[in-house]
């Protein structure tokens, strides 16, 4: 378990969403978990996390995704079943 991780999911997981993070390390984020990270089209990333699909687009003017993106990504972690509690645990 990395500390900059463990950091980094509670950034995306509390509230007020923080506008903020960077795409490069959310893109290291979901390859430490473990999902497949493969670009589709243009700016468009295909992610796939213990059977969770969705797609994000990387940020086009600046590498700070907005709190939009944030909140996509939260609820796709969910649904993969990645929380904070659950990322400290080890699960």
């Amino acid at each position: 378990m990395s500390h900059k991780h463990s950091n980094l999911i509670r950034a995306i997981f509390h509230d007020p969403v923080s506008g903020n993070i960077h795409w490069r390390e959310i893109e290291s984020l979901l390859i430490h978990l473990g999902a497949s990270v493969t670009p589709t089209h243009g700016a468009r990333f295909r992610v796939i996390l213990n059977g969770a699909e969705d797609f994000f687009h990387h940020p086009h003017q600046s590498n700070v995704c907005d709190r939009n993106v944030i909140k996509h990504l939260r609820e796709f972690l969910a649904r993969a079943g990645v929380t904070p509690s659950s990322y400290e645990n080890g699960e």
